[in-house]
């Protein structure tokens, strides 16, 4: 930006929010110029931290009237890059948008900012006996606003849904200014276009949510969670579908291939040792208020799959309170683990489930014809496969120049086994060059068309999914 128009910007910013959030050091933009997208770094020209809808309703018509670039960003956990300042103007972070402003008991919903930590909002609706079940890795850290902007899902869209299924209605500030609720607050709709899913997913492309009505349920006061190892990954994601054919209805199913899990295990350093011969894992988790219940369910899955003749190991069954979180952290902490380890790029693909063993064996015939190693892990039961294809030994030149078309390989394996590009992480930059394999111009030229009634000058969030 020049430096004229810079100084215009900052003085007007400073004017709404106050000089103390308006930050334009080199460290800040660095720090906001990132999220945990590879090792990508874009720095906006300043990071402003509104307190509320009217702050950035008078931001977002300063930057239309100044044609300025506006990215807004949660807690920057997004793995697409989608809060990626890639033009630079305007880093809108919406973390002091962090309240919970009320929880409705009676109706089963809450209202909420889009600033609040995933955790905290669990934790605060348990306390009353309720449930917001969707739980990415990063709940810990992750916002509700950027699970929105995503879609996101986690190990409990299985049984209960991703963010998508979980939201009633939205407060939203359009590109020019204008505040607007997307729906109501009520469990159904029919009242012409559902501009509350169009929002969920859209990667903050076309709004900066405010305020956030949730579903909530009861809270599952009793659960049972089984590690269950496998001398075959094509086996392990083969018996997802069978499972379900029998009528179970996990809470979770979650895949682990041997290296993810033998890469939680040193990163948070567990005494568990791995059989020489399990090549993968399904971690499962039953959910209820009968735990009588719950163990029968608990033999009728081992019921299926020794009737399978898979080639099992002995199942760890986490009983305990401690030992169900020692079981989960292997799985949570598989994404952190594989960081660690190595650069790393991720596709979130996915597909029906049934057809999970020939996406993982393509995966691996792909890995072979490149010469890349992969280490895959995911949410089985939905089918959503994160593939994490490692750097390590690659040389610079295949990694910038010959990956690209091995991942197009992928994803048109994925699209052919009728699945998409992304089940829960988003398109935002990195996927963008993909999109061709999943939809047509038709499709494109759609979303574009909404876009510009939307965004007509363009400002928000771009060079996104486009």
């Amino acid at each position: 930006m020049e430096t004229q128009l810079a100084t215009s910007l900052t003085d007007a910013l400073a004017q709404i929010c106050g000089p103390a959030y308006v930050l334009t050091d080199d460290e800040t933009r660095a720090a906001y110029g990132h999220d945990e997208t590879e090792d990508l770094l874009f720095l906006p020209a300043v990071v402003v931290k509104p307190a509320d809808a009217r702050e950035i309703s008078a931001i977002l018509k300063l930057a239309n009237q100044l044609l300025v670039p506006v990215t807004a960003r949660g807690a920057g956990t997004g793995l697409a890059g989608s809060a990626l300042p890639v033009r630079g103007g305007i880093l809108l972070s919406t973390e002091r948008l962090n309240q919970i402003l009320h929880i409705d008991a009676q109706n089963h919903q809450a209202t909420v900012e889009p600033g609040i930590v995933v955790e905290a909002f669990q934790m605060a609706v348990q306390a009353q006996g309720l449930f917001y079940p969707v739980d990415p890795a990063s709940k810990g850290s992750c916002t509700l606003g950027g699970n929105i902007a995503q879609s996101s899902g986690g190990p409990r869209a299985v049984k209960y849904g991703t963010t998508r299924d979980n939201i009633l209605n939205l407060e939203v500030v359009l590109p020019n200014g204008e505040i607007i609720w997307t729906g109501a607050n009520v469990l159904k709709y029919s009242t012409g276009y559902n501009l509350t899913q169009l929002m969920i997913g859209s990667e903050g492309t076309l709004g900066i949510v405010t305020k956030v009505v949730t579903k909530l349920r009861p809270f599952p006061t009793q659960n049972l969670v089984l590690l269950v190892p496998f001398e075959d990954a094509v086996e392990a994601c083969d018996a997802v579908s069978k499972i379900f054919m029998a009528g179970l209805a996990p809470s979770c199913l979650e895949f682990m291939e041997r290296d993810a899990i033998d890469w939680a295990i040193d990163y948070i350093g567990s005494g568990m040792v791995v059989p020489p011969q399990i090549q993968a894992h399904l971690l499962v988790e039953l959910d209820g208020t009968d735990m009588d219940r719950l163990y029968q369910e608990a033999e009728q899955l081992y019921a299926v799959l020794e009737a399978q003749g898979y080639r099992t190991g002995e199942v760890l069954l986490g009983e305990s309170a401690q030992q169900k979180e020692e079981l989960w952290m292997l799985r949570r902490k598989a994404p952190y683990a594989v960081r660690h380890n190595s650069v790393y790029k991720e596709e979130d693909t996915v597909v029906p489930r049934a057809a999970l063993p020939q996406l993982i064996q393509g995966v691996k015939q792909i890995g072979a014809r490149y010469g890349f190693k992969s280490v895959c892990y995911g949410h089985a039961g939905d089918g959503n496969l994160h593939i994490n294809i490692i750097k390590a030994g690659l040389p610079d030149e295949v990694w910038h120049e010959t990956l690209p078309t091995a991942i197009r390989e992928i994803f048109t394996l994925t699209v052919g086994l009728g699945g998409t590009l992304s089940g829960e992480h988003g398109i935002g930059y990195v996927q963008r060059p993909y999109m061709d394999i999943a939809l047509t111009e038709t499709h494109l030229a759609l979303m574009r068309g909404i876009k510009q009634v939307f965004d007509p000058n363009g400002i928000l969030n771009p060079d996104k999914i486009f």
